[in-house]
């Protein structure tokens, strides 16, 4: 069965189709681990590139369940989470998303050069810098490292469980913490697959702009569809060239982790197999 997984504050959350499971270090130095069921959308979905899309929201909401919960753990809180601050904070992300890497080069680059192909190319070009920045810039925080720290320990563990082995420290350490089906190498898919697609919108100022983000969702759903093929023909070439990119982009939102990390990814990845 496929499990996917992200980093959340001192842990790892690991999901598949039936249920997620955060494992997170509490400040006593143990390992406490919560199961939830996931939040899985209606077959009438299950359709390429609409899956893709669909399939996103629920895992979102159910990655900012875990990160909550992480955090409060941290804090030595058990405050109980409606579905309004989920919708909330997804709402907020997703307006700073829309703010910070559509709107912000779009205006920029209208301001130095306002049609033709270089505003298309001045546009893109805006987006990746202000998207490797970004990265670049958080990786400073010893907070954001550590995270980075558990996000390659969950790649470690979910290679590990892959390749058939037994999930002990001794074995996952030995797999890459680069892993062709992360979020990083989707949000860069998404990245790339943009700049081309919004090259593609003529007209005025306005529809630009609005085309650049009704065209997020149909980005989106091509975006999973590559992103799930690249993990089924890792070994093709020419999928390896496709993810060289995003592979090489973690090597910012990854770093190797400790042994104790790796305990935790694996309480996590264990709580949601059979």
């Amino acid at each position: 069965m496929e499990v996917g997984g992200q980093a959340v504050i001192e842990g790892v959350m690991m999901r598949n189709k039936e249920k997620f499971a955060v494992a997170v270090r509490t400040k006593e130095g143990k390992i406490k681990v919560k199961k939830e069921k996931s939040s899985n959308f209606p077959k009438f979905f299950n359709f390429p590139f609409i899956r893709g899309v669909v399939g996103l929201g629920y895992t979102l909401y159910d990655g900012v369940k875990a990160l909550i919960w992480s955090s409060n753990q941290q804090l030595e809180t058990e405050e109980k989470l409606t579905k309004k601050e989920i919708i909330w904070t997804i709402t907020i992300s997703f307006l700073f998303a829309i703010g910070i890497f559509v709107a912000l080069p779009f205006f920029a680059a209208n301001f130095i050069h306002s049609e033709g192909i270089w505003f298309d190319v001045l546009d893109g070009a805006i987006r990746v810098v202000l998207f490797l920045g970004y990265l670049s810039l958080i990786s400073l925080s010893k907070d954001v490292k550590t995270l980075f720290q558990y996000h390659g320990a969950e790649h470690k563990t979910i290679a590990c469980y892959e390749a058939k082995k037994p999930l002990i420290v001794s074995n996952v350490k030995k797999y890459s913490r680069f892993h062709p089906r992360c979020g990083t190498s989707f949000l860069f898919v998404v990245l790339i697959l943009s700049i081309i697609m919004f090259a593609l919108i003529q007209g005025p100022l306005w529809m630009k702009f609005l085309g650049r983000i009704l065209l997020l969702p149909v980005i989106a759903g091509i975006g999973y569809e590559i992103i799930k093929l690249s993990g089924k023909y890792r070994k093709n070439p020419l999928v390896k060239l496709v993810v060289a990119p995003g592979l090489w982009l973690q090597r910012i939102t990854t770093k190797e982790p400790s042994d104790k990390q790796l305990e935790v990814s694996i309480a996590s990845l264990k709580g949601v197999l059979k």
